[in-house]
């Protein structure tokens, strides 16, 4: 058994510790925010972090109204000078796995050396040059992963920068559907995983990962998880975005992992897209909340949670379903998920 897999399938007990630490900062986050009163939000990732910071701005601006927007550690290392009147008044907010990577820390000091932008800072790793940096750290040190490949630590961050939007915007409904979506985890992870590993038992060459709204960032993690573990070529798009080009390359060996819940008014839509992905030949896993006949006649696996779920918490149980399959081929392949080729676990440059 790899630590990969090992660290997928704990995701929850961290998940269970970052949700209730994240209630008991609660009262110093939207003091700190306050203090500054900024007015936007800029998120700062690299790689798996980059994704969630996407998620995580498109949650800020529709949970709490403020403006948001996701950089790229290096393009702000790089090019941060270009950047500074959309940095004017911001707070910087960057989640980390270990708070060391070179980009981040590099372009958060360039950045605060010129003009004191405000820092609050999400890392799995205590006491990181990060945290130190920070006007305002948050520690998660139980969801860090030890493998090169971020599988449980994403999904803590992704919960946490979803709680301190939740919190900005007094969301309680989101807070209290990412707490139904932890607990049912365990027992989610255990209906699922065997049909997602019998259905990816296929010599795919490519994956496709569809999902909209706060879910699309968390896709191209999902994305990511698919390359780097199982050593594919894998794409993320909002999920009727597939059709406009990258459908001309889904076929036989492509690998579709859709998000597919929604309200009923474009039920008709998504599954028009289903049969479209079908009829090219592609093998669909699709995660819904509920149970739905239609779905189920149409995608070759159908993983449902069994309750509804705020669509942003939808997120938290969505991303296990690429991890799986990355695993599963992985496996199948006699491709190692803790030592993939050419990479570490975090940048220092």
């Amino acid at each position: 058994m790899s630590l990969t897999y090992r660290e997928t399938k704990q995701q929850y007990a961290a998940l269970r510790q970052t949700y209730e630490y994240m209630l008991g900062e609660r009262d110093r986050i939207q003091a700190f925010v306050k203090s500054v009163s900024p007015t936007s939000l800029s998120f700062v990732g690299c790689g798996s972090s980059y994704c969630l910071c996407e998620s995580a701005a498109f949650s800020a601006r529709l949970r709490a109204g403020l403006s948001a927007q996701a950089f790229a550690g290096g393009d702000l290392l790089l090019n941060g000078d270009r950047y500074r009147a959309a940095l004017t008044g911001t707070l910087l907010v960057a989640p980390s796995r270990s708070g060391s990577t070179t980009e981040i820390v590099e372009a958060v000091r360039l950045l605060r050396a010129e003009s004191r932008i405000p820092l609050l800072a999400v890392s799995c790793v205590a006491g990181s040059p990060l945290s130190a940096e920070a006007d305002l750290a948050l520690e998660l040190p139980w969801a860090f992963d030890a493998s090169v490949c971020q599988t449980r630590t994403v999904i803590n961050l992704y919960a946490a920068n979803l709680l301190i939007a939740a919190f900005l915007g007094g969301d309680e409904a989101l807070v209290a559907s990412i707490d139904t979506a932890i607990r049912d985890g365990e027992a989610f992870m255990s209906r699922v995983e065997a049909g997602i590993r019998k259905t990816a038992d296929f010599d795919w060459t490519q994956a496709v990962v569809l999902a909209d709204g706060e879910l699309r960032g968390l896709a191209g993690e999902g994305a990511i998880a698919l390359t780097e573990i199982a050593a594919v070529q894998a794409q993320a798009y909002h999920l009727l975005d597939v059709r406009h080009g990258p459908m001309v390359v889904v076929g036989p060996g492509t690998l579709v992992i859709a998000a597919a819940s929604g309200d009923d008014a474009g039920k008709q839509h998504r599954l028009n897209l289903l049969r479209d992905l079908k009829r090219r030949g592609a093998t669909v896993i699709v995660y819904t909340d509920d149970a739905d006949p239609e779905i189920e006649a149409i995608a070759d696996y159908a993983a449902f949670s069994g309750f509804a779920l705020d669509p942003a918490a939808q997120g938290i149980p969505f991303l296990f379903l690429p991890q799986i399959a990355a695993l599963s081929r992985a496996e199948r392949k006699g491709v190692d998920p803790d030592r993939p080729d050419g990479l570490v676990a975090w940048v220092e440059l």
